[in-house]
């Protein structure tokens, strides 16, 4: 391990197909997630769900945290600092559940995610570094 706390975190990125929530992304996401969980009161939900785009301008999120919320798109928002397991409230809030959320982070069909989750998971061969490509 690196005696450097910043080159030790700045491996966690070349992960491949891997979101760490270091202190870093949690500071950036502070506003995403705390928006996240609003969504555990009914009254709430109601709100979002009658005029998404002005429930988010109520929250100080910038473009990119409101276009990937709006988007559904739950790579983006792990990028841009959110936390899967803040997410999961807009996840119930759609009515998906954990599982469909999670096979649209990947390139399968959730009957494909099911399916392979079901048999073990994925296989820990294959590229483990972004960078090094191996």
């Amino acid at each position: 391990m690196p005696t450097d706390i910043h080159a030790y975190l700045a491996e966690f990125e070349d992960i491949p197909g891997t979101r760490v929530f270091t202190a870093a992304r949690a500071r950036q996401g502070y506003h995403l997630n705390q928006f996240a969980m609003s969504l555990m009161k009914a009254g709430n939900r109601e709100r979002f769900k009658a005029d998404e785009r002005g429930y988010l301008d109520e929250w100080p999120l910038n473009d990119a945290q409101k276009a990937a919320l709006l988007a559904r798109d739950y790579n983006a928002l792990l990028d841009l600092g959110g936390n899967v397991y803040f997410l999961s409230k807009l996840f119930s809030t759609d009515g998906i559940s954990f599982a469909e959320a999670v096979s649209t982070m990947t390139d399968m069909s959730f009957p494909e995610y099911r399916e392979m989750m079901n048999a073990g998971g994925r296989s820990p061969d294959g590229v483990r570094s972004k960078k090094e490509q191996r």
